[in-house]
């Protein structure tokens, strides 16, 4: 405490404050004396000028409207067809007609006319009996299948077609017994045979004995 009251009393303490209260008593008075202190009051009391700045607005393209829709047409309203009245026809009576007619005397009778006689009945050409050729006759020989399936004989009919000029076009097999035994062999033999020539062909029959001699 002694040392605070001490330092209160000595006046070198305060010396700085009280020489800065002086220069503003002093500062405020020549204000006064010169009118510096109305200057400011009046540029204080001016009007301050204010501006509004206003925002700069980008340009709107011209955009082109939308096309408007397209309307269907309306449906034609309908009109009924007029009424035509059709007179149905008249159908007339038929009218029947009689007419008599009297039948001609009768005439005399036909004549009669014989039929034609009928035409004859075509036969096949007349095939020769027995046939026999001339220069050397080839004879079939037994078959050996037929030896060793233990066939001993057989008999074949067989017709010959013969040419004009004696030569066999064809040996057809009539008969045959056992079947399918000696027909190829009696087809190889006849159809080497050899006829007198004729001014026109003819069919000839052959009858064949086949026996397995020891």
């Amino acid at each position: 405490m002694r040392d605070y009251r001490e330092t209160q009393k000595s006046p070198a303490k305060h010396m700085p404050s009280i020489v800065l209260v002086g220069l503003l008593h002093l500062l405020v008075g020549y204000a006064l004396v010169t009118g510096l202190a109305r200057k400011v009051v009046e540029v204080i009391k001016a009007p301050i000028e204010t501006k509004i700045i206003e925002e700069v607005k980008k340009p709107i393209e011209d955009t082109p409207p939308p096309p408007p829709p397209k309307l269907a047409a309306p449906p034609p309203p309908f009109i009924p067809p007029p009424e035509v009245n059709i007179a149905s026809p008249v159908q007339q009576q038929p009218t029947i007609t009689t007419v008599t007619t009297t039948k001609p005397p009768p005439g005399p009778p036909p004549k009669y006319v014989p039929a034609p006689p009928a035409p004859p009945v075509s036969q096949g050409p007349v095939v020769r009996k027995n046939v026999k050729p001339v220069g050397e006759i080839v004879r079939p020989v037994f078959p050996r299948q037929a030896i060793r399936d233990g066939i001993q004989g057989g008999n074949v009919v067989a017709h010959l077609v013969i040419r004009p000029d004696g030569t066999v076009s064809e040996v057809r097999i009539i008969r045959a017994k056992p079947p399918r035994v000696f027909d190829k062999e009696v087809i190889r033999a006849l159809s080497q045979w050899r006829f007198a020539p004729e001014p026109v062909g003819f069919i000839g029959e052959v009858d064949i004995d086949f026996k397995l001699e020891d």
